[in-house]
């Protein structure tokens, strides 16, 4: 499969993903969905990333900011159901929270 098709699977599942957080209350905002080499190495350099190799670089991961109740929020517990469900639309998807490094606002397409 080419990779455009995986981005294209890949943003369907993230609108899905959207609808259901809509659906419990949980309001998203976009983070970054594209990086380049240069963001990545200084993200890198600064201790933001463990890796060169971010699904970012290929338009295949998401970060997004979580609002319950008027409230910002990143903690794991409150957001588990999102990832959870991303985790079941695809095989290919994983989510940041279920990481030993936890990324919680991390939403990827693994191909």
């Amino acid at each position: 499969m080419k990779k455009s098709d995986e981005q294209w699977y890949f943003l369907q599942d993230v609108a899905t993903l959207i609808q259901f957080a809509k659906t419990h209350n949980i309001k998203l905002t976009g983070g970054e969905l594209y990086r380049t080499q240069y963001q990545q190495a200084k993200y890198l350099k600064d201790g933001k990333s463990k890796t060169m190799h971010s699904k970012h670089l290929e338009r295949l991961a998401i970060d997004f900011n979580f609002f319950i109740d008027g409230a910002l929020t990143y903690f794991k517990e409150d957001i588990q159901i999102l990832g959870d469900y991303w985790e079941v639309l695809d095989d290919k998807n994983e989510w940041g929270g279920n990481w030993n490094f936890q990324d919680c606002p991390h939403f990827q397409r693994n191909i």
